[in-house]
């Protein structure tokens, strides 16, 4: 699939690492260092506009060695980039650790993954049909 892409950054256009990632990294396209307190927050721009075809979103999400080092996340992970948009893509990204982080410039930050989506067409109804789980929820099928 081919996607149109317009890329204002210093740094190549994302590509993906390997034959198999789902996803490819995005870059802080800043020009000095942004460090992040403790559960402090931020926008960061990538310097990408892309165009999606109909029917396809651009997942935003976090790199899973800054969260785990790091304690570096997505805010509304998944951010959610619609097929209509034509801003700049930028990652809300927040601190979750009890240490500074500094993020320098061309670093990769997050991951975007391209999924398609389906529109529903809702059918309102009175009662809803049964099923084995029923309205079990939370923690509903075990811890174990």
């Amino acid at each position: 699939m081919k996607v149109k892409i317009v890329n204002k950054s210093k740094y190549p256009s994302p590509a993906y690492a390997t034959p198999y990632s789902a996803g490819v990294d995005l870059k802080a396209n800043i020009e000095e260092p942004v460090t992040l307190g403790m559960l402090e927050r931020t926008m960061i721009p990538t310097g990408l506009f892309i165009q999606l075809p109909e029917g396809y979103e651009a997942q935003i999400r976090p790199r899973s060695g800054l969260a785990a080092k790091h304690g570096l996340s997505v805010t509304n992970s998944p951010g959610t980039i619609d097929a209509d948009y034509r801003g700049e893509i930028c990652v809300l990204l927040v601190n979750l650790s009890k240490d500074p982080f500094t993020i320098e410039p061309g670093e990769r930050i997050a991951q975007m993954v391209i999924a398609r989506h389906e529109h529903v067409e809702w059918e309102e109804v009175e009662v809803l049909d049964e099923s084995t789980r029923g309205a079990g929820g939370f923690g509903s099928t075990g811890t174990k």
